[in-house]
């Protein structure tokens, strides 16, 4: 009884020719995500690139170094017409404002430091985006992220990026497993940001130099602030500074201004030893200051745990891993003990400084590149 061969794999591990595969890019107007949809189209696929909107661009023109801006969305244009695919401009400013935005201001107000562009990729990218996708009937979806889908015996796996300069497995934790099996990172397995550029030389684009984006996208040259006290009026009411004890020992101008491990900027200079920020308690409008020791934490207390290790997160009592608590720091090893499904404790077996509720805490596969998943970051001691 004969049997038919089935196709090939393409570089997408799809089982069928780049013809006929479409695949929507999710196009920021940056060099990497135009390399991704060049490089794409190149090879064969049915390219649809897609840029969003995310706040009101006609403010940003003369922004640089933010994605998603009116200049942004111009540029992904252009590669688009230079390689000859569909582009398409999706206005998501009111899901972006709501899912991304008021939770960032509100959660400075609550004292803590958030990281907005792990959401934006949780609740925008990744959800809304994704499901966009779907809907144009694409077989899966590439964006321009430094990290690697490789398929393991269970399926698909998130690792590390070949470049750890560039690496964005930190702010890319919360992708579920469903996502995973969707999405491609053609630019994960690349050494440098310097391949990624002779790419984009190499097929024309006119972003080939553009520089790389540095600040949150709607945050204007890095004053949080400033942003929010525009959200939500009133938010920067001056307190008191005060040490350990309670004492009062100086004045500030609003807690927003302030993050955990924070020295420089304080003005309570001529005290002895240098004082660091260790707790804001917005309740009160207090900056609580004292010394370098006192920033020392060992154990997190973590929510909204998102899991993409092999078998159930609850199936044992404790998980050895390494852990990164910020995404300039390199992972350090830790001990997760789960308490539920999306509630964990995480033990630093060398304690860390400058923990901060609103942080995410990411899981990473003891001496591997694998990332098995991740939370946020509500107490720490």
């Amino acid at each position: 009884m004969a049997f038919d061969t089935p196709p090939p794999l393409n570089s997408l591990g799809l089982a069928k020719p780049p013809a006929e595969t479409r695949v929507v890019v999710a196009m920021s107007g940056g060099v990497d995500s135009s390399v991704v949809a060049a490089m794409l189209a190149e090879e064969g696929y049915e390219v649809v690139g897609v840029t969003l909107q995310l706040y009101d661009h006609g403010a940003a023109l003369a922004r640089k170094g933010a994605c998603c801006a009116g200049q942004d969305i111009h540029d992904a244009r252009r590669v688009a017409e230079a390689m000859g695919f569909a582009h398409y401009v999706l206005d998501y400013e009111n899901m972006f404002r709501e899912s991304v935005i008021d939770e960032f201001a509100d959660a400075y107000l609550a004292g803590a430091t958030p990281v907005p562009c792990i959401r934006c990729n949780e609740r925008v990218k990744f959800k809304d985006l994704l499901a966009t996708a779907r809907d144009l009937e694409a077989d899966c979806m590439a964006t321009g992220h430094y990290i690697q889908r490789k398929m393991g015996p269970l399926g698909a796996e998130l690792h590390c990026a070949a470049d750890a300069v560039r690496d964005q497995s930190y702010f890319l934790f919360s992708t579920t497993p469903e996502q995973l099996a969707f999405l491609r990172f053609p630019l994960g397995h690349l050494a440098s940001k310097a391949e990624t550029r002779a790419l984009a030389a190499k097929y024309g684009l006119s972003v080939a130099d553009k520089p790389d984006s540095q600040d949150i996208c709607f945050v204007p040259d890095g004053n949080y602030a400033s942003v929010i006290e525009k959200l939500r009026p009133g938010a920067a009411d001056p307190g008191e500074i005060v040490d350990m004890q309670g004492r009062v020992i100086g004045a500030h101008r609003g807690v927003i201004h302030y993050t955990i491990g924070q020295r420089r900027g304080l003005g309570i200079g001529g005290l002895g030893d240098p004082l660091y920020v260790v707790r804001l308690d917005p309740a009160t409008r207090r900056v609580i200051v004292g010394p370098k020791e006192a920033l020392s934490t060992r154990t997190v207390a973590l929510r909204e745990i998102n899991w993409i290790g092999d078998g159930g997160f609850e199936a044992t009592a404790e998980h050895p891993v390494s852990v990164r608590i910020r995404s300039t720091r390199p992972p350090r090893p830790a001990v997760i003990r789960p308490l539920s499904a999306d509630q964990a404790e995480v033990e630093l077996l060398d304690p860390e400084e400058g923990v901060s509720p609103g942080q995410a805490c990411v899981f990473y596969e003891t001496g591997g590149s694998r990332i098995l998943g991740g939370g946020w970051i509500w107490r720490g001691r």
